[in-house]
């Protein structure tokens, strides 16, 4: 894995641990940390060591408060543009990402903090995680895909609501929005259960987790025919050997072991 400055990184048993490191800036995304980001998933697409992926921020504040507010303030419409589209590119590749990903949000998720927890295909909260898109305080909207992902993720009204008043929510009604899958007392305690979550993920066919991940993004996009993609995905599950070892596995009553192949 490539030496970052901003985000630390360590793989411990096929998990890619990751933690944005700015904790004196409440871990707030700028442009080199987002740029970090896109390096590191690219890699992590490619790096057969590498199965899952968590992110969390440094410290017990914050999550990611934000993007960076002294880059955003020097924006112009020209390079603003610019600046959403990449920011829309790299969160894509998280949630694209054919392995599991999940967010453990520790304290604020804000802003581009918050776009980037829904990016991620899982969010395990600690108790005192607070999410919102405050952008509106500013005079700009979400602008790395917030105001799609947060709408997919809550609904329409709720969505309007959080991001025309940008207020921010807890973690319980995050998790009753559907936002937050579990909710963990600690910031250890949600890493404990997010490795446990993907432990059982890396049990399972690989080729198969990156098939679901492809069909459930095609739900959230227009031009796509999900049951068509889930059709063909499934015929390329059962081209690999790993279809073999599941059914061969499952007739014989032993456990299988997946390749990914």
């Amino acid at each position: 894995m490539a030496e970052s400055k901003n985000i630390l990184s360590e793989e411990r048993d096929g998990i890619l641990y990751l933690s944005v490191n700015r904790e004196s800036k409440l871990n707030a995304l700028n442009f080199a940390t987002l740029e970090e980001l896109r390096i590191i998933f690219e890699e992590v697409v490619d790096n057969k060591n590498i199965k899952a992926v968590i992110i969390t921020g440094s410290g017990e504040k914050a999550f990611i408060a934000g993007a960076d507010i002294s880059e955003i303030a020097e924006l112009s419409e020209l390079n603003a543009r610019k600046f959403a589209e990449n920011g829309q590119e790299i969160f894509s590749l998280i949630e694209t990402c054919p392995k599991p990903v999940i967010a453990v949000v520790n304290g604020f998720a804000l802003g581009g903090g918050c776009e980037l927890a829904m990016a991620c295909h899982m969010r395990v909260a600690t108790a005192h995680a607070r999410f919102g898109q405050p952008e509106v305080n500013l005079g700009i909207i979400p602008g790395y895909g917030g105001t799609q992902r947060l709408t997919f993720l809550v609904g329409r009204g709720k969505a309007n609501e959080l991001m025309m008043t940008g207020d921010m929510i807890d973690a319980t009604e995050a998790k009753s929005l559907g936002l937050v899958n579990h909710i963990c007392e600690t910031k250890e305690d949600a890493l404990k259960k997010s490795e446990e979550i993907l432990r059982k993920i890396m049990s399972k066919a690989p080729l198969a987790i990156g098939m679901i991940v492809d069909c459930v993004n095609a739900v959230y996009t227009s031009n796509e025919d999900g049951y068509q993609i889930e059709a063909n995905s499934f015929a390329r599950c059962v081209k690999s050997g790993d279809y073999k070892e599941g059914t061969s596995a499952f007739l014989e009553k032993r456990k299988p072991v997946f390749k990914g192949e």
